[in-house]
């Protein structure tokens, strides 16, 4: 985009205002996963996004994957329990990065090497990939590991210009998939940058590659409504990362959250990026701030804040994650990790603010502190989930192990929230099939 689009884009936040809060209801989890330690003896395992995989034979059998940075991936069962783990790929060379999976999403019937295949990628932060797995049902039937890297040998980095570039680490970050027919594509979001890519996946050889379709750049400095300038709270050198993606499956839009300032919606439109509209903005926007390079870490000066920020979401903007019902309806779910709360709009219209839930202590789990990832799914699966299922990272897994802090991932029945809410919210198990592309 010129300088002149995005000086208008970034001036078009002055325009949004927050919607009207409407209080947060709180929902327990019914099930969680092993609590994973980033340390030594856990082998920095840090749980931090997650996705599902829905068996088409019995939905009951269906497999949550979840990155765990450094540590690579795990595979589990609707109960929680370990299915396989995945180790990241070590590093080529001495000083070089190793591998460290950030975020994943699945692709259902991805043509590959003649045959339809189910796909879970992963965004390799550590050396700047885009790792490939394909999914195995009559493993996922006979209780054996159902995943297997096909990832094509030599693809390249997706934003690094050389492989010295990729041990700067601003590398891939987050991402989100999406299928047209037969055509698949990730978008993907750069580490410490502003910068989305969207990629379309490609069989080569009977494994997966991808190519370069569009390449956004968000704003990294906004004007206010008082008309001064402001950029959010980053560490120097760096701009507004994004990291938290999901795309609406149907309709082709991007929601994207910037974490410092607010979610994005991008419509998708033959393959390529539309003029980003903002959604939502986060409570911090527009607060003064000055950098503490002894703590290295931001310090906002509350007291000084304009007001210009919205009322839904505090920083950082996370997890994303998708609601389909029936015509269009549906909600956008968006992780507000600073007050460790899920911010829930429509997926229709102008996607106005619903409401807010908190995941909170339950008989079966602990509550869900400073999510990263997200998920939900629509369809039934099995005894646990009739009514689907909503997955969320849990920053603050308890209880802690003596001085060690876990994190893990907590499994939440989609009916549960639905029902939280003083007006419930849908619940429509039919009319979306995750596994249909258009």
């Amino acid at each position: 985009m010129s300088a002149s689009a995005l000086t208008a884009l970034a001036a078009s936040l002055m325009m949004v205002t927050g919607a009207s809060a409407v209080g947060s209801v709180s929902v327990h989890a019914r099930v969680e996963t092993p609590a994973v330690y980033d340390d030594e003896a856990g082998g920095n395992a840090d749980a931090d996004d997650p996705a599902v995989w829905v068996d088409p034979d019995n939905p009951g059998r269906s497999i949550v994957i979840g990155t765990l940075k450094e540590a690579g991936l795990d595979v589990y069962g609707l109960d929680g329990k370990r299915l396989q783990h995945i180790a990241a790929p070590a590093a080529p060379g001495e000083d070089a990065a190793a591998g460290r999976f950030n975020n994943v999403d699945i692709v259902y019937g991805f043509r590959l090497g003649g045959t339809k295949r189910d796909l879970a990628l992963v965004s390799d932060r550590g050396r700047d990939r885009i790792r490939a797995f394909v999914i195995d049902p009559a493993a996922v039937a006979a209780g054996r590991a159902p995943l297997k890297d096909v990832t094509a040998p030599g693809v390249k980095p997706v934003f690094a210009a050389s492989e010295s570039e990729v041990d700067d680490q601003r590398t891939s970050y987050g991402l989100a998939a999406f299928s047209d027919d037969d055509d698949a594509y990730v978008v993907v979001s750069q580490r410490e940058e502003s910068r989305l890519r969207l990629l379309e996946l490609q069989d080569i050889g009977g494994r997966v590659g991808y190519t370069t379709e569009d390449t956004l750049d968000l704003p990294g400095a906004f004007t206010l409504p008082d008309g001064t300038d402001w950029t959010p709270c980053a560490d120097p050198g760096e701009r507004p990362q994004v990291e938290g993606m999901a795309v609406d499956q149907e309709e082709h839009v991007l929601y994207a959250a910037q974490e410092a300032v607010g979610l994005w919606r991008i419509e998708l439109d033959d393959e390529e990026f539309e003029t980003p509209e903002v959604m939502d903005r986060v409570r911090e926007y527009g607060t003064p701030w000055t950098y503490d390079a002894t703590e290295e870490e931001c310090v906002l000066d509350t007291a000084a804040d304009p007001g210009f920020g919205g009322k839904n979401l505090s920083a950082d903007a996370e997890g994303v994650t998708v609601y389909h019902a029936a015509d269009g309806a549906g909600y956008v779910l968006a992780s507000s990790q600073g007050d460790n709360a899920f911010a829930v709009y429509e997926r229709e219209g102008t996607n106005d603010y619903v409401g807010s839930f908190t995941v909170a202590d339950g008989p079966a789990t602990d509550g869900v502190q400073h999510s990263d990832g997200s998920t939900v799914v629509n369809v039934p699966l099995g005894r646990s989930f009739p009514k689907g299922m909503l997955i969320t990272h849990d920053g603050e897994a308890a209880p802690a192990d003596g001085d060690r802090e876990g994190t893990n991932f907590k499994f939440t029945a989609w009916d549960a929230v639905a029902g939280a809410f003083p007006e419930p919210l849908t619940t429509d198990t039919t009319s979306f099939d995750p596994r249909d592309t258009d």
